[in-house]
């Protein structure tokens, strides 16, 4: 159902002249090349239309590393990985107490309607790049799309469900926005956009045994969107949310996951008194975060949480090769259903970017995961 994708005009190098000496030929003076990943022409840095491109921002080694905000494709340094390790001992050195951890862990959308009670729509922008990450959600909104169901779980105040929806212009997508949260349900059916004729904002906890999303039957759903909520849950709910989400899809339906990804900033700034388990820790106001590793959650999405445990217990040191990996490796093993797979691993690519502070002459490594997961498609033994 992806939009193909389209390929940018090659602009090629911009020449650029300095102006001449006095008493020098003009005709003397020989352009300067400056790469197109250098140039501040836009279009030179566009993300492409291929999701798993990320970005064409490139850090070569005689750049200037503070002459941009960001860089795409960007390996940590050893200095940032030892710093990283350091700090990933300090953490785990101060545990969060046994008593909160129960506390934090027994009722996790207690935390969440805190947070949406402090925060209602302010905290997170509108995420308008869903379509360039996941060229599906064009597709799907097109007026000549067939009848399509979305579900967003961890839906939010709606700062993925109504940017598209604003894009939409199929009469008969319905978006299904799913939250454990109660205040954040209350906060998207009290939007100026919410539209019950596209969209219907429910209660539901991802991880609930035994349940399916209000309205929602088995194997109705078209796209599944997952955008930074999984690393919410803790690893003991992994697989029933995984089971849940394969129960109401489609087959052939899709998963669009956008998650944190171990090593990231966010995880290294953690202080003592966060850390609950390997990459689980929990924030201040009370709500959880994990970072995964790329063949960890390739493994969870296939249904092999053996497999998947065992890159987190196995010991890892940050580091997944340079740049963006992109392809639909992942562990191998015996699935869950029939020996086969839950789900068929499209793509799932690691994000890395440099951010820097030009002014501090600071420098901030983010990684984060994208990925679509395809519900397989049974196979007809009939004739077996």
């Amino acid at each position: 159902m992806d939009v193909p994708a389209e390929t940018p005009p090659d602009l090629g190098a911009l020449d650029i002249a300095s102006p001449p000496e006095p008493g020098q030929d003009r005709g003397a003076i020989e352009p300067v090349a400056v790469p197109p990943h250098r140039s501040h022409d836009p279009r030179d840095n566009l993300k492409r239309s291929n999701p798993f491109q990320f970005g064409s921002r490139y850090l070569l080694e005689d750049d200037d590393v503070f002459e941009f905000n960001a860089w795409d494709h960007v390996e940590t340094d050893a200095a940032y990985r030892e710093y990283a390790e350091v700090q990933f001992a300090k953490q785990r050195e101060h545990p969060v107490a046994e008593f909160d951890k129960k506390r934090f862990n027994s009722d996790p959308a207690k935390w969440w309607d805190l947070f949406y009670r402090n925060n209602t729509t302010n905290f997170f922008k509108n995420r308008k790049w869903l379509h360039q990450e996941f060229p599906i959600l064009t597709t799907v909104t097109q007026a000549n799309s067939p009848p399509t169901t979305l579900l967003e779980v961890g839906a939010g105040a709606g700062n993925t469900a109504f940017p598209v929806l604003a894009h939409n212009q199929n009469p008969h997508l319905k978006i299904h926005a799913i939250d454990f949260s109660k205040k954040a349900i209350e906060l998207i059916r009290e939007s100026e956009h919410y539209d019950p004729q596209h969209i219907q904002a429910d209660v539901w906890d991802i991880a609930s045994p035994d349940s399916l999303p209000p309205n929602i039957t088995e194997n109705s759903v078209d796209i599944v969107l997952l955008i930074f909520i999984f690393s919410a849950l803790s690893p003991d709910q992994w697989a029933q949310a995984v089971r849940n989400i394969h129960r109401v899809l489609k087959p052939g339906g899709e998963v669009c996951l956008r998650d944190y990804g171990r090593g990231d900033l966010a995880q290294v700034r953690f202080k003592k008194g966060r850390w609950m388990e390997d990459n689980f820790y929990v924030r201040g106001d009370g709500t959880r975060v994990y970072f995964f590793e790329k063949e960890e959650l390739a493994g969870i999405w296939r249904g092999k949480m053996e497999g998947a445990l065992a890159v987190v217990e196995g010991g890892r040191d940050g580091a997944e090769g340079s740049g963006i990996e992109s392809d639909a490796g992942g562990q191998e093993g015996e699935g869950q259903e029939g020996g086969e797979d839950l789900f068929e691993v499209v793509n799932l690519g690691v994000d890395r970017r440099l951010l820097v502070n030009r002014q501090r002459k600071l420098k901030m490594y983010r990684c984060w995961l994208q990925g679509r997961f395809r519900k397989r498609v049974p196979t007809d033994r009939s004739g077996i």
